[in-house]
């Protein structure tokens, strides 16, 4: 069938999780598909990328927004909009314009929109909308507010999440199917859609991390991520300030490695024995060279956010990890048997001295994490669950 795909960003290089995920599903959906792809850019030098992307789809579209998100005219526009920052920094008046275009001229049997706010380039329709997002945007922003420290925006910032989740239910509403990536997030959907236009299809790990790979067992600490999220960064400021001295402690040789993109944001941050290494968009090498290396993966993750890449990535390359109850959401994982899951910061702490120190359970963990992605969440499993609700969707 023929499919118009919207991702707010360009699936290619494939280096923060929306990227991997979105990238690899086209590689799977093109062998039975034709993809035509929309897609938002920063940098005009993005474009470079897209020829990678055409040996996958039909056509590959892209179109300018701002480049950096916090401007007078984007603050401006939302103040008197009824659509949050999140939407009108997001937005291009000329996608909208391809997007009705297109639906008009071509014969598209579906529309699939990767996450809640490419939406509003989708103009009314009778073409069948599958709408994914990858995490509940408006708890996630919930969760910013509620710790954030300047204390007199909280008022205005508050008033953007209540836009967020009112745009976010309206659109599950308008698509014929919702997919969320946990089952938390899949039932705070049916809060507003009925039960059978919700399915969970989870995030899966690619090609570059299921290599086969020997055990790595060391006293490295990972924590991967893109740090323009501020999940991410959040995560990092805790294991620094926090796990990481407890660990020191116990192992004084233990190293903490802070890897990935925009780096420069936790580039303040200091503590003992720590690496942070920051790495370009494209830098696919690197980011397999992060989780090749290292011991074992520290995710102290306290925000909601679907389920985690970075996550199923450390257990595809073999990577014991160590996160929260909130952070393997979405990953059907065992604690100690394919996770070590704990929600304190002396916990965090003592679950990953256990695994720098006994041999016995790191491989325990590791071996069965890997054998876990393998049957679970590899793109192919993955396309396959994705395409029947496509049939389903469709009727074809």
């Amino acid at each position: 069938m023929r499919i118009l795909m919207l991702t707010p960003y360009l699936p290619y290089p494939p280096s923060s999780g929306g990227q991997i995920r979105s990238y690899n599903l086209i590689k799977q959906l093109s062998k039975k598909h034709k993809i035509t792809l929309c897609s938002l850019i920063k940098y005009d030098d993005e474009k470079k990328n897209v020829k990678e992307l055409e040996k996958y789809c039909e056509e590959v579209k892209v179109f300018k927004r701002a480049e950096k998100p916090w401007t007078i005219n984007n603050i401006l526009k939302t103040g008197f909009s009824a659509y949050p920052f999140l939407v009108i920094r997001n937005y291009s008046s000329e996608e909208k314009r391809f997007v009705s275009k297109a639906l008009k001229e071509g014969h598209y049997d579906l529309i699939h929109a990767e996450t809640f706010y490419v939406s509003p380039h989708i103009p009314p329709t009778d073409v069948p909308i599958v709408l994914v997002d990858q995490a509940i945007e408006y708890q996630v922003y919930q969760h910013f507010v509620k710790n954030f420290k300047l204390a007199f925006l909280k008022p205005f910032l508050a008033i953007d999440v209540l836009k967020i989740k009112y745009w976010e239910t309206h659109y599950w509403k308008r698509a014929a199917h919702t997919i969320a990536v946990s089952e938390r997030d899949a039932k705070s959907m049916q809060q507003f859609v009925s039960k059978n236009k919700v399915s969970v299809i989870p995030n899966p790990v690619g090609e570059d991390l299921i290599a086969n790979v020997p055990l790595h067992f060391s006293k490295r600490i990972l924590f991967q991520g893109n740090y323009a999220w501020l999940q991410n960064v959040e995560a990092v400021e805790v294991i620094v300030k926090k796990v990481f001295p407890l660990i020191l402690k116990k192992v004084p040789d233990a190293r903490l490695i802070i890897s990935g993109q925009n780096a420069d944001k936790v580039k303040h941050l200091k503590t003992q024995n720590l690496e942070i290494v920051d790495l370009e968009m494209g830098d696919i090498e690197g980011v397999k060279k992060a989780y090749h290396t290292s011991g074992l993966m520290l995710a102290p993750l306290y925000g909601p956010s679907g389920s985690r890449v970075k996550i199923v990535g450390a257990m595809a390359a073999k990577v014991p990890v160590v996160t929260t109850s909130i952070g393997i959401e979405g990953i059907d994982a065992k604690d100690g048997e394919s996770v070590l899951i704990a929600d304190s910061i002396e916990d965090l702490a003592s679950q990953a001295v256990r695994l720098m120190t006994d041999i016995k359970l790191y491989e325990k963990i590791a071996k069965n994490a890997r054998k876990l992605v393998e049957e679970k969440y590899t793109y192919q499993v993955i396309s396959e669950k994705l395409d029947e609700i496509y049939r389903e969707v469709t009727k074809k």
